[in-house]
């Protein structure tokens, strides 16, 4: 029994924190034509942060409450395959639709190699922390290319640490403005949702869902395909275009800005090359 015991703590402030968020529960704001919606698990993450921003919890307590997230996502993994099976008739159709949503994620390069470059003056980092969302995948392939003791590897753990404390909190407001701008069918925002992350999909999903519960799973569906299907292809695409894309853009921008562009910092000997 004391075996089973032993994480008493960590579940006691977990259920205290979703109680508190439940609480709370939806709460919408307009900021002239801006409106978006706080869904209640964007304060449970708000609260995580604060807790470990002021130290209010001991580090020992976060360690011990990480290999529950495994299986947090596993039951979300359960969930979602009951999901999809019903739809899948749906998602087979949108097959087109669902690859050509990945190339949206250039976007991320388009938007912060320019400000990093032109604005900033950064150097290579600005290719790791903006030719993907920085997470797990982007981890290992910029690690490999380059090491992540390089200036690239750099950028991307700077852009994974970003996206751990503030990526949901960003992708629940982004997802719940454009939800009420009604300018994208339903469907075309569930797939956009899949972004290659399980938190921050989970945080983009629910708004859309929530503004259009007559079609929830329906979304829920496409929603997780398109994230399962960005994992999928997620090191084929940095290979072939993202990288190779963020490189030109940056070599490009420097020259704009009539400087040299720092050369990349090649792997360490002994790393191999993807």
């Amino acid at each position: 029994m004391k075996e089973f015991l032993k994480d008493w703590k960590v579940h006691a402030l977990c259920a205290a924190m979703v109680l508190a968020a439940e609480l709370i529960g939806l709460k919408s704001f307009s900021f002239g034509p801006i409106s978006f919606s706080m869904y209640p698990m964007l304060y449970t993450i708000i609260m995580g942060v604060l807790l470990a921003v002021f130290k209010l919890i001991p580090k020992s307590m976060m360690e011990t409450a990480s290999p529950y997230i495994t299986i947090s996502v596993l039951m979300l993994g359960a969930r979602s395959a009951a999901t999809i099976g019903p739809n899948l008739g749906l998602i087979v159709s949108s097959g087109a639709a669902l690859i050509l949503q990945k190339l949206g994620h250039l976007g991320t390069a388009v938007f912060a190699i320019p400000v990093g470059v032109l604005l900033l003056g950064m150097g290579r980092s600005v290719v790791g922390g903006g030719f993907s969302i920085s997470r797990e995948g982007s981890l290992i392939v910029i690690g490999d290319m380059y090491g992540l003791d390089s200036e690239e590897g750099l950028g991307v753990m700077g852009g994974y640490i970003t996206g751990t404390l503030f990526g949901t909190i960003v992708c629940g407001i982004n997802s719940s403005f454009w939800t009420s701008t009604g300018l994208f069918h339903p469907y075309a925002l569930a797939m956009a949702s899949g972004c290659g992350s399980a938190s921050m999909f989970s945080a983009n999903i629910a708004p859309i869902m929530g503004a259009h519960p007559e079609m929830a799973d329906e979304l829920y569906a496409l929603g997780y395909s398109a994230n399962t299907f960005g994992g999928m292809v997620n090191l084929y695409y940095c290979l072939l275009i993202a990288i190779p894309f963020s490189n030109w853009l940056y070599k490009t921008l420097w020259k704009v800005r009539g400087g040299q562009p720092k050369d990349s910092i090649k792997p360490a000997a002994g790393q191999g090359s993807v």
